[in-house]
């Protein structure tokens, strides 16, 4: 089976609208695109082509994939270019007809099903970057299994969040983490299991807990 593998910028409120510069994606309002800029270091750089270094196809909604066709096929020998140009790139897309980068495949109708009908296949993962509606779309359908967090030291207030509403519930484990010069925590989540509960009402304290009361208890 295919492994979803998401990877993504996001503000510490949650926010992954437009990291990559001021004309990125203005709707609603948004004024604040670009905001990752002045966090990039050499230990991120690393991240990233470790994320790009593997084998994937591309997993896109519209707006990013229009975003990365203005760009990479007019790239040159650039690595990222040279593979992106090559690989499947699978869209969500309501105008299949005008999906014009090479190895271009529309995704339309139920775009959740025909990912999950995707997973099913073997192959190599697919690798959803950007693409805050599909990503929303393939959270509520339990669809992705890896997610690599980058999170900036920026509190952007409002536009396009991670998780919404719809986010079904589900646990994940750390794999990986590091952090940047600048700040930046960068995480990679696996999917594991169900949400688990409990309480500490009723709990049994332990040792280190009844030390502690009874070293407050001793000052008091």
């Amino acid at each position: 089976m295919r492994q979803v593998v998401a990877a993504t910028f996001v503000s510490l409120d949650g926010v992954m609208q437009a990291p990559g510069g001021p004309q990125e994606d203005p709707q609603g309002g948004f004024s604040h695109g670009g905001w990752t800029f002045h966090y990039w270091d050499e230990a991120m750089g690393k991240v990233m082509d470790k994320a790009l270094s593997d084998e994937f196809d591309l997993l896109l909604g519209r707006r990013t994939y229009d975003i990365f066709a203005a760009h990479w096929p007019y790239a040159g020998d650039d690595p990222i270019a040279v593979k992106f140009n090559a690989i499947t790139k699978y869209v969500a897309t309501s105008e299949p007809q005008t999906l014009s980068w090479q190895n271009s495949v529309a995704l339309h109708g139920d775009v959740a099903a025909e990912v999950a009908a995707l997973k099913r296949q073997d192959g190599r993962k697919l690798l959803l970057q950007g693409s805050s509606e599909l990503i929303q779309a393939l959270l509520a359908k339990d669809l992705i299994d890896e997610i690599t967090l980058l999170t900036f030291p920026v509190v952007l207030g409002k536009g396009k969040r991670l998780f919404g509403k719809g986010a079904m519930p589900a646990a994940f484990k750390l794999t990986e983490s590091s952090a940047s010069s600048t700040g930046v925590l960068m995480a990679t989540y696996r999917r594991e299991g169900e949400v688990t509960t409990g309480s500490f009402e009723f709990a049994e304290p332990s040792a280190a807990e009844i030390a502690r009361r009874e070293k407050y208890a001793a000052r008091g």
